[in-house]
Order: structure tokens, then sequence, then C-alpha cells
């Protein structure tokens, strides 16, 4: 496709990480793989994606038809929001998605209202676009720890609460990689140091739970891999370490919610603490970035995790362990 250049890292097994480019650049990634002349991707962003996958379909020489599966970890618009524009342009395409997912692929009028009232209309429009519902007969409902054969490759599906209720990951046996959409969390390329990567959990509004959190990293160390591919951003290794962070950083962000609880400007509060942890964690990990930059950096997952965790202390806790 003439004019369009999409940012692209080629990795191992038929892998490529595709940056979305929403919001910014490396923040959202498509991964797109490739079997015996086949085609599947793994979440593919917004309807502003669109023209950066299929171009890079083409440079990989892929013909749009022999694409098999939109693969949807879950339904999150930055994951899944150009799903219904992707498939009117493959004709052969399925998409694969969790049975809690998938009405609102058919209908998203609740996942429009819902993502509105996170970021306000104007932004909506600006981020997501017109969302195009996706046929019923052009979906995959899936069970936990279903099989799809893509083109003689064997893909796992389980589902992982915590972040979502209705979110699965992918166990890929070819790479012995898992993909984990947000249920493993984000890592950041711009954080990496010498020390690996750094990563933290994505506690966006509404379903975050932080026992299933815990339970989701579990079950995606259960298939012992030896690399993640992220949905924000894209692969990871060091599985040990970054899962005892991730067990680590949930009981943190659920300490600072808990300690703000009863503060009268409780969302200010928790946004100030929540900076401080992250700087103290980047500085102890090596990060040489800036106060500044890294404000800018993380300033929307501070927003955003805090929504969710706020959700949380008002709706769901003492259903848990946490209660």
């Amino acid at each position: 496709m003439k004019g369009i250049y999409p940012r692209t890292t080629t990795l191992k097994h038929g892998i490529t990480a595709i940056d979305t480019e929403y919001v910014r650049p490396l923040l959202d990634a498509s991964h797109l793989l490739i079997e015996n002349g086949k085609a599947a991707f793994i979440d593919v962003g917004t309807n502003h994606t669109v023209p950066l996958l299929m171009a890079t379909l083409e440079n990989h020489d892929i013909h749009p038809a022999d694409v098999d599966f939109l693969f949807l970890t879950h339904v999150h618009l930055d994951h899944a929001g150009g799903a219904g524009l992707m498939m009117q342009e493959l004709p052969n395409a399925k998409a694969v998605i969790h049975p809690r997912g998938a009405p609102h692929m058919v209908d998203p009028t609740k996942l429009i209202k819902g993502t509105q009232s996170v970021y306000g209309a104007e932004k909506f429009a600006e981020l997501y676009g017109k969302i195009i519902p996706i046929p019923e007969d052009k979906i995959i409902i899936v069970d936990d720890q279903s099989e799809i054969n893509f083109a003689g490759r064997i893909l796992q599906i389980f589902f992982t609460e915590g972040h979502a209720r209705h979110h699965y990951c992918l166990y890929d046996s070819v790479s012995n990689g898992v993909f984990t959409g947000d249920s493993f969390g984000v890592s950041y390329r711009e954080l990496d140091t010498s020390a690996g990567e750094f990563i933290f959990p994505t506690t966006t509004p509404v379903q975050f739970d932080p026992y299933e959190a815990h339970k989701a990293i579990d079950t995606i160390m259960s298939f012992s891999p030896n690399k993640l591919y992220l949905t924000h951003y894209s692969q990871v290794t060091n599985l040990p370490r970054l899962a005892d962070d991730m067990h680590t950083r949930i009981d943190d962000f659920v300490d600072i919610i808990l300690a703000c609880s009863n503060h009268k400007d409780r969302t200010k509060k928790i946004h100030t603490k929540m900076q401080k942890y992250f700087l103290t964690e980047l500085k102890d990990h090596g990060c040489k970035l800036n106060s500044e930059v890294l404000y800018d950096l993380l300033q929307p997952d501070v927003v955003l995790n805090t929504m969710g965790l706020e959700f949380w202390l008002d709706h769901e806790k003492g259903k848990n362990a946490y209660g």
C-alpha cells in the first residue's frame, strides 16, 4: 500500500509485531502470525490501524483471503476496536472471541457507551472512530482450553480473568510463547534497562480483580513459556522475575488504593502516590529517563489504573481474599 509504512519488529517463529500507532509509538502492538502461507492476527488495534495491518500483509506477500483468524484477547477497543472494519477486508477470516465478549462485537452499543464514559465522546471519536459490528457468522466463540488449528499450528486458548472477565490468552507451542493481551500487564520498551524489562499491571476499569489477576499470572506461567507477547508492548523474556514483579505490584497497587480509601480527595491522592511509586521503582530498575519524560509516558496509565482501582474498591472489594 503506497505511502503507508508500518513500524514492525520481526520476531522468530513467523511472528511480527506491528505498532498500531494508538496514542503514541510503541504503546500498542498487533501481532501477525504466519504459518504455511496463511496468516492470523492477535489483537488488531483500532480502525486507524487497519491500513497498517493491511500494508504489513502486503509486505509479507500475504493475500487478504489467506488470513484465517483474528484472535481478540478481549474486546477493549485498543485491542479490538478495528476488528469490524478489518473483517470487511478479510473475506475468509473468522474472529475468535471469548463468549462474554462476542455479544459486544455483534452489537457494540454497550461497549461504545462504556468506553465513552471513560474518555468522553469527543476523545472516543478521535481514538476509535466508528465501531463496526462483526456478523455473528464470522465469529468463533471459544471455550476455556480450546485448541485452534491454524494452518497446522496448534494454538491453545485459556481464559484469564483479572483484567477483564472476557479475556483469554493463547499458548503457542512453536514459539513456546504466550500471547497475553493485558493479563500479564504492560511493559514499555522505553523503560528497558540493563536490568531487563520493567513491567506493571494494567487495572483499567471496570472489571479489575486483584485476586483473579494473581491467578492469571500463575496460569500463564504454568505453561513454562520462555517468552510472552504483550499487546503493550510485544516480546518480553526473563519471565520468572517479571512474574514476581507482577505479583508484587498488584499487591502494591492495592495497598495504594486502600491507604487512600478515606482521603477527602481520594483520586488526586492516588495519582500522587502512584506517580511517586513509579518513579521510585524505575529509579531502582536503573531507568535514566528524567521525571518529566516518565510523567508524560506513564500519566495515562496512572489515570486509567486509578479509575479501575477505585471502581474495584467501591464495587468489588470483599468478594475475594482482599476483602
